[in-house]
């Protein structure tokens, strides 16, 4: 190896080119009125950047930007092994993983009363069934049109539902997924594509209805002094750490983050070779759900640890932690779109357009009932939150959110990050129906079925009070 080797730089170039465009695109929102109100996450807007230079590149070159050699990996015949397009791949798969595990690191507190206990609970319930919705709706179009559309699988439908509900990183999991082993044509490049339009319906659709909102006067303008400026107690929480000691409090958080992805390395490692090839792609799918329960696993083992006052200090600081999932998540969101490939995907452009204007209208008038009749104390603070969330991801939820309630007054950012452990256990089936939707065009009819049931199922849960009314004493 040789320091001016291709092969040591090959990050470097392409994390300076992903960062780069959100400081681009950052620029273009502060200073083009248009962008700046649409509310476009610079993640996005970076992307979309780099997709439409690497789309005319390819247009006058024939060759694809992150192919080049600059970007590659070769061995010492000078064949490829990681392409610059493999490593954007690779940096979503792993920064979905790092965002999770960093936010399942956070302390949280808990709901100190019945009622939000309740509303907790029906926020889980509510994001686990719109996962249902758009995949019942994706694979209704998919199961219809796939022996019209070449190289298309019925179940592939279900993407609209990861890539929309759960983002990049999932939708690209399992688009791989089904390209690898079910012969899914452009797999990888259809879920990066539903996730980037899922993110397009969060950041325009939000933004016209916020605007639709305020000229009904049901909304208030904001003054800049209402925005909530960060203080030294948001920082540094009580007995912690000190922020510069003989290591620092920002290497400590990283390294917890990177060994317990190191540690759940290890467990899909163990399991894949228990479950054997068939399940391993799915076990592997799950990163981000094992690096969680094991960084929680973790976090109550240094609680533990505290209350016996075997461990002196706090070592996990929120902000940090929040500044490590927030880096993580930027750099997915990039590094997914800027990989996507629309030669790829050129057949499948009025299935993705479909895919996506459905999936967004039927999220959009399901939130917007919901939060209604559930949540009417704050039902447009949860409506955007949630309306993100589930486009987007959660931060995409909290910037629509802090435009009606920047310092967090109302319950609904709580309840995004609550909602969590009851959307976690009601959302494991269907991860495991979109492994096993794929494997023929029946299996992909039968999950349907299963969708809808417990898309029932949900639904009779999540408005039991209305349904089932109690007898007034």
């Amino acid at each position: 190896m040789n320091f001016w080797d291709s092969n040591v730089w090959q990050f470097i170039l392409v994390a300076a080119i992903l960062l780069s465009s959100m400081m681009l695109a950052h620029a273009l929102k502060k200073n083009i009125p248009f962008l700046n109100r649409s509310l476009i996450p610079a993640s996005v807007l970076g992307g979309l950047i780099i997709l439409l230079f690497t789309t005319i590149y390819k247009a006058i070159t024939k060759e694809s930007f992150f192919n080049l050699a600059i970007f590659s990996v070769v061995d010492e015949n000078g064949a490829k092994i990681i392409s610059g397009n493999n490593l954007l791949e690779i940096v979503t798969y792993h920064c979905l993983a790092i965002g999770f595990i960093a936010m399942g690191f956070r302390n949280t507190k808990k709901a100190n009363s019945k009622k939000r206990t309740g509303e907790i609970f029906d926020t889980g319930i509510t994001t686990v069934s719109t996962y249902l919705i758009q995949a019942l709706i994706g694979m209704t179009l998919t199961i219809l049109l796939a022996p019209k559309i070449q190289g298309l699988i019925e179940a592939s439908g279900i993407i609209l539902a990861l890539g929309y509900g759960q983002g990049t990183g999932q939708a690209l999991n399992y688009g791989r997924m089904y390209e690898n082993n079910y012969h899914f044509m452009g797999g990888a490049n259809f879920g990066l594509a539903v996730a980037a339009l899922g993110f397009l319906s969060a950041s325009i659709g939000g933004v016209i209805y916020l605007n639709i909102l305020r000229r009904k006067g049901k909304l208030r303008k904001l003054n800049q002094q209402e925005i909530e400026e960060l203080t030294i107690g948001s920082i540094q929480g009580k007995d912690e750490i000190p922020v510069n000691n003989s290591i620092d409090k920002f290497t400590i958080q990283l390294a917890l983050v990177v060994g317990v992805y190191a540690l759940s390395y290890l467990i899909m490692k163990g399991l894949g070779s228990i479950v054997g090839e068939g399940l391993r792609a799915t076990i592997y799918g799950f990163n981000f759900l094992i690096g969680t329960l094991v960084a929680v696993v973790i976090k109550f083992l240094f609680k533990f640890l505290r209350k016996h006052n075997i461990m002196k200090k706090e070592y996990i600081n929120n902000f940090m932690m929040n500044r490590i999932g927030g880096v993580a998540f930027d750099i997915m969101i990039v590094a997914g779109i800027a990989a996507i490939d629309l030669e790829l995907i050129k057949d499948y452009w009025l299935l993705l357009i479909s895919m996506g204007i459905l999936g967004a209208l039927a999220t959009f008038f399901y939130i917007h009932f919901v939060s209604k009749v559930l949540f009417k104390e704050y039902q447009y603070e949860q409506f955007f939150a949630m309306y993100g969330m589930l486009t987007g991801t959660a931060s995409t939820g909290i910037i629509l959110l802090r435009e009606i309630d920047p310092n967090f007054d109302t319950p609904a950012s709580d309840n995004l990050v609550y909602q969590n452990l009851p959307a976690i256990i009601f959302g494991l089936p269907i991860m495991f129906l979109a492994s096993y939707a794929p494997q023929s065009r029946q299996s992909a009819m039968i999950c349907g079925c299963i969708v809808l049931g417990l898309l029932i199922v949900l639904l009779l849960i999540l408005f039991r009070r209305q349904i089932f009314k109690e007898r007034k004493k």
